[in-house]
C-alpha cells in the first residue's frame, strides 16, 4: 500500500489542495532546516498573509531534524523511531473546519483507508478538552480515552501567538512484544505507539500568558510517514521496514557481514543519514563549515565513522544512493534528476575524510587512554581542527564510553582560532522582515507588474511605508521608505536577478518626486525602496521609471543562462545551477561540480556562449503549465515557487528554462562574454564570474590600457619578448645571490632530543628550505625549524625525517604565534606570519611541541 499517496488522494477527495513537500531549507531566517509539516504554512497560522482558497491544505513534507533546538541526531540507530530525515503527512484548516471534522477525517482514514484494527486504537485529550472527548466518544470507547495535561497534550508555536490543546492516536503493538514498566498509555515505552497528532489551534497567547480564543481556529495535524508504515507492516521498528530495509541490505552487501537488529546501531545509522544526507544535497544544500552545509558535512561524517566501525576503509556511502532513488525517486523526482551529481559530491566528500579518519581515531585512542572522567578539549579541537572530526562526533564516541569532552577547554581553543582568523561566522545575514502585508494584500490584493514590456507606466501610489515598513501617509523630502504602486514597471529582486532601480515622476514634467533606489518581493507583494525628493503619498499619481541600467542587467541575465547551458554542455549534465547573481555590471553563477575547471574548460564554455551570441539566436519567451515546460526541455531551480502557469525563457534549442527574469530579445545584444573568474565556493561547488555587454567593453578597454602601460614600462614592443628579457636577468641575479650565500652559511646550532638531532633557529639570511635539506641529509634522524625576517613579515619553514613529528602539523600549531598560517607534507611544510617581535615566543613553543611529540 502506498501510504503517501493514499493519504493526500484521501484529502483531495476532502476538499483539501494538494500542495507539494516544500523545500528542506525554508523561507524562514528562524529555522535551519524544515522540521514538521506546518513550517510551509506558518505565515498563515501567524496571520502574516491571508489564507488561500479553499482554506484547507495536505501535504507530505520532507524533514529535517539534525541541528538547533529539533536535534535528534544522537538517538539515531539507538531508537527505533528517531531519524534526522523524516516525511510528515498532514492535513491543514485555516480557520474553516475545526474539531469535529479534523476527528472525523482522521478516524476515517486511519479505520477505513488504513484498515488499523479498533481494538488497538487508543486516544488522548488535553485535561480541559471536553469538547475533544465529546466528539471522540462518538467513535471509540470513553475508557480509550485519557485526558493528559499541558506536557502531553498542548501546542504553541512560541512563547506568544498561536496555541491550543492537542489530541493523540495511539496504536497498541501489543503486550506480547512489549512487557516493560512503561509500556502503559502516556508511558516511555514503545507499546502504545503515537501515530497522529491533532493541534487545535484555538487561542492566542500574550506576552502574559494569558489566553484568548481565536475568532476563527485552525487544525494543524501530523503524522509520521515511517511510523504508519511501520504499523501497517506489522514492525516493531521503522527501521525494519520497506523504507529502510533494502538500504540496510545494501550496507550489508557492502561491509560483507549480515545485520543483526541488536547489534546493528550502525547499519541503521547509515541508512538514515543517507536519507538526509541525499535529500540534502539534491535540494542545493552544500558540505561547508558554516551553518546548514556544516550540518550536513557532520551528518555524513558521522555515517562514515560508523562505516569505518564496520570495518568499511574506503569511501561507500555514494553507492548506497541509487537504493534511495529506487525507494523514494518515483515521488521525489528530483532525485533521479540529480542522482549523478549527489553521488559526485559525496564520494569527494568522503575521500576528504577516509584521508584523516585513520590517524584521528588513532590520536583519540592515544588520548583516551590518559582520560578517567573528561577528555581533552586541546585533544577534541585538534580533532576538529586538525583531522575534520566535527566536535559532535567526538561526542558520540566518548558517549558510547560513558564520558564527556572538556567543553569549556574545546570552547576557549575555537575562540582563540576565531580571534586569530578574524573570521567569526555573523549568521546568514537574513533579517525577519515585519510588517503588516497581510492588510497590503486584503486591502489592495498583489500588484501588477508590466515591466517585461515596458520600462515607464503611470502608476497610482498606493500604500506608503516607513523604513520599517510601517503605514504612513505620506514621506517627507529626505526620508526613506517603501511604495506599493497600484502597476509597476519595477522587477522585484529573484531568481538571482537585482531589483530594478530608477525614479517616480511627476506626471507632467521630468521633476522627480523619489529616487527608486531597489524593488523586493514581501509575500508576492512588490514593492520599491525609494529616497524622498519632494513630498510623496498615499493616492499620488506618477509616473514610474526604470532605469536604463535594466538592459544590462537583462544581457547579464541571459548571458547567465547561455553559461548554464555551456557548462552543462561541456562538463557534463551533472551541472545544476547552486545559486546566481545578475547585476548591471557583472553575472556570478555557482554550480555542482567537483573539481576545478582547467584553463581549456574554460576557454571551452566561454567560446561556447560567444559562438551563441553571434549567431544571433531570437529569444522566446511562452506562458505554459509546469507539465508542458518540463516536456519541452525547461530546467527548473529547486525550490523556486512556481504558479499554475510558468514562464519559459528560449534562445532556440540552446538554453531552456523556466524563469521569472528579464531577458534580451535577442542573443545578439548580449554582445562579447568574457569570463573573469573561476573559484570554489565549497566542496563540490564551483563559480564562474564574468562580464558582457557594456561591461565588457570596459574591462577590454581597462585591459588593453594596461598592456600599454606595461609595455611601455617594459621598454619593448612586444610585452613578452620584455618578460622573457626581465625573466633571464632575475635567473641570473638568483645565481649570483646563491654564490655569495655559500660564502656565508649560517652557523646552525642543534641539540637532541632522544636520538633525534633537533633545531629551532632564527637565521638571518639564505635559502632556508636549502638549509633544511642539508640538514636532512646530514642526520638520520632530525627535526628542524627555521625562522627568518623579512621586512616586516617572518617566513617559518620546518622539515624532518626519520620521526614521529607532521612538519606540516608543527607549523600549523606554531604559525598562529606569528599571526599567520600555513602548512604542508609530512616532511617539509612552510608558512608565512606578520609578527616578526613574536619570533623568541614562536621558538619556545616549537621546542615544546618537539619535547611532547619526540618525548
Amino acid at each position: 500500500m502506498d501510504i503517501r499517496q493514499a493519504f493526500l488522494d484521501y484529502f483531495a477527495s476532502k476538499g483539501h489542495t494538494i500542495y507539494e513537500s516544500a523545500p528542506l531549507v525554508p523561507d524562514d531566517a528562524s529555522l535551519l532546516f524544515t522540521n514538521a509539516g506546518m513550517v510551509p504554512f506558518k505565515n498563515i497560522f501567524t496571520g502574516e498573509v491571508p489564507a488561500p482558497e479553499p482554506p484547507r491544505a495536505a501535504s507530505c513534507q520532507t524533514c529535517i531534524r539534525a541541528g538547533g533546538k529539533h536535534n535528534d541526531l544522537e538517538n539515531v540507530g539507538h531508537t527505533a523511531r528517531h531519524h534526522t530525515f523524516f516525511e510528515m503527512l498532514g492535513n491543514f484548516s485555516f480557520g474553516d473546519y475545526f474539531k469535529e471534522e479534523a476527528i472525523a477525517y482522521a478516524w476515517e482514514f486511519v479505520t477505513d483507508v488504513l484498515e488499523l484494527p479498533e481494538e488497538r486504537l487508543w486516544v488522548t485529550v488535553h485535561e480541559s478538552d471536553d469538547e475533544a472527548e465529546e466528539i471522540w466518544a462518538r467513535y471509540i470507547a470513553r475508557d480509550r480515552i485519557l485526558r493528559m495535561g499541558d506536557k502531553d497534550n498542548f501546542w504553541q508555536m512560541g512563547d506568544t501567538g498561536p496555541c491550543g490543546p492537542c489530541s493523540e492516536i495511539f496504536y497498541d503493538q501489543g503486550e506480547e512484544r512489549f512487557g516493560g514498566p512503561e509500556d502503559y498509555l502516556g508511558g516511555d515505552g514503545d507499546r502504545f505507539l503515537e501515530i497522529w497528532n491533532l493541534v487545535f489551534m484555538q487561542y492566542e497567547r500574550d506576552a502574559s500568558g494569558n489566553l484568548t480564543p481565536l475568532p476563527k481556529p485552525s487544525i494543524d495535524t501530523g503524522m509520521g510517514l515511517e511510523r504508519v508504515v511501520a504499523v501497517k507492516e506489522g514492525k516493531p521498528s521503522n527501521y525494519d521496514t520497506e523504507l529502510f530495509m533494502p538500504i540496510i541490505r545494501e550496507v550489508e552487501r557492502v561491509v560483507g557481514r549480515p545485520y543483526e537488529y541488536e547489534s546493528g546501531a550502525s547499519y541503521r545509522v547509515i541508512a538514515d543519514h543517507l536519507r538526509s544526507t541525499t535529500f540534502l544535497l539534491a535540494q542545493g544544500v552544500n558540505f561547508s563549515n558554516e551553518g546548514r552545509g556544516y550540518v550536513l558535512r557532520r551528518i555524513l561524517r558521522r555515517a562514515v565513522r560508523h562505516g569505518y566501525m564496520l570495518g568499511l576503509r574506503e569511501p561507500f556511502m555514494h553507492k548506497l544512493v541509487k537504493v534511495l532513488v529506487e525507494i523514494m525517486g518515483d515521488h521525489y523526482t528530483y532525485l533521479k534528476e540529480k542522482q549523478s551529481a549527489v553521488e559526485q559530491m559525496m564520494a569527494l566528500e568522503e575521500e576528504r575524510f577516509f584521508a584523516t579518519i585513520a590517524a584521528g581515531i588513532e590520536l583519540f585512542e592515544k588520548e583516551l587512554a590518559n582520560t578517567e572522567t573528561l577528555f581533552s578539549g586541546a585533544v577534541a579541537f585538534k580533532l576538529y581542527d586538525t583531522y575534520g572530526f566535527p566536535l559532535d562526533l567526538t561526542q558520540d564516541m566518548l558517549k558510547e564510553r560513558g564520558l564527556e569532552v572538556d567543553i569549556a577547554e574545546f570552547e576557549r581553543l575555537m575562540q582563540q582560532q576565531r580571534e586569530r582568523a578574524k573570521a567569526a561566522w555573523k549568521g546568514s545575514g537574513d533579517a525577519r522582515i515585519e510588517g503588516d502585508f497581510k492588510a497590503l494584500i486584503e486591502e489592495f490584493g498583489h500588484n501588477t507588474f508590466v515591466g517585461y514590456d515596458q520600462l515607464r507606466a503611470e502608476s497610482r501610489v498606493l500604500a506608503v511605508m516607513n523604513d520599517g515598513f510601517a503605514r504612513v501617509t505620506c514621506l517627507e523630502p529626505g526620508q526613506r521608505g517603501w511604495v506599493m504602486l497600484d502597476v509597476t514597471p519595477f522587477y522585484a529582486e529573484s531568481g538571482g536577478q537585482t531589483g530594478d532601480v530608477g525614479s517616480l515622476k511627476v506626471m507632467e514634467g521630468d521633476d522627480v518626486v523619489a529616487e527608486v533606489v531597489d524593488t523586493k518581493r514581501f509575500f508576492d507583494l512588490n514593492l520599491s525602496e525609494v529616497v524622498v525628493k519632494t513630498k510623496l503619498c498615499e493616492n499620488d499619481l506618477v509616473e514610474a521609471v526604470v532605469d536604463t541600467a535594466r538592459h544590462e542587467i537583462a544581457k547579464h541575465h541571459s548571458a547567465t543562462h547561455l553559461l548554464h547551458s555551456a557548462l552543462r554542455q561541456i562538463l557534463g549534465d551533472h551541472v545544476t545551477q547552486a545559486g546566481s547573481l545578475v547585476e548591471a555590471d557583472r553575472l556570478r553563477f555557482d554550480f555542482s561540480h567537483p573539481k576545478p575547471l582547467t584553463s581549456a574548460e574554460i576557454a571551452a564554455v566561454e567560446r561556447w556562449v560567444n559562438e551563441i551570441v553571434e549567431r544571433g539566436v531570437a529569444g522566446e519567451v511562452e506562458e505554459m503549465d509546469i507539465a508542458s515546460a518540463k516536456a519541452k526541455g525547461a530546467m527548473a531551480l529547486f525550490g523556486e515557487k512556481y504558479g499554475e502557469k510558468v514562464r519559459v525563457v528560449s534562445f532556440g534549442e540552446r538554453s531552456i528554462e523556466l524563469c521569472g527574469g528579464t531577458h534580451v530579445h535577442n542573443t545578439a545584444e548580449i554582445g562579447i562574454f568574457l569570463i573573469t573568474k573561476e573559484s570554489g565556493v565549497s566542496a563540490g561547488v564551483r563559480r564562474i564570474e564574468a562580464v558582457c555587454g557594456h561591461a565588457a567593453y570596459e574591462l577590454v578597454t581597462s585591459m588593453r590600457t594596461t598592456l600599454a602601460q606595461i609595455t611601455h614600462e617594459l621598454k619593448a614592443k612586444e610585452p613578452l619578448q620584455g618578460v622573457a628579457r626581465l625573466q633571464e636577468q632575475l635567473k641570473q641575479l638568483k645565481s649570483e645571490i646563491r654564490e655569495l650565500q655559500k660564502g656565508k652559511k649560517a652557523d646552525i646550532k642543534t641539540e637532541t632530543i632522544g636520538d633525534t638531532v633537533v633545531v629551532v633557529e632564527e637565521v638571518d639570511a639564505g635559502d632556508i628550505k636549502q638549509m633544511i635539506d642539508d640538514l636532512k641529509n646530514a642526520h638520520e634522524k632530525v627535526a628542524v625549524m627555521l625562522f627568518q625576517k623579512r621586512g616586516e613579515k617572518v617566513l617559518i619553514a620546518a622539515g624532518q625525517k626519520g620521526t614521529p613529528l607532521k612538519a606540516g602539523a608543527w607549523v600549523k600549531e606554531i604559525a598562529p604565534v606569528l599571526g599567520g598560517g600555513g602548512g604542508g607534507r609530512d616532511d617539509f611544510a612552510q608558512a608565512g606570519g606578520k609578527r616578526p617581535e613574536a619570533i623568541g615566543e614562536a621558538k619556545a613553543k616549537a621546542l615544546e611541541y618537539l619535547k611532547r611529540t619526540l618525548g
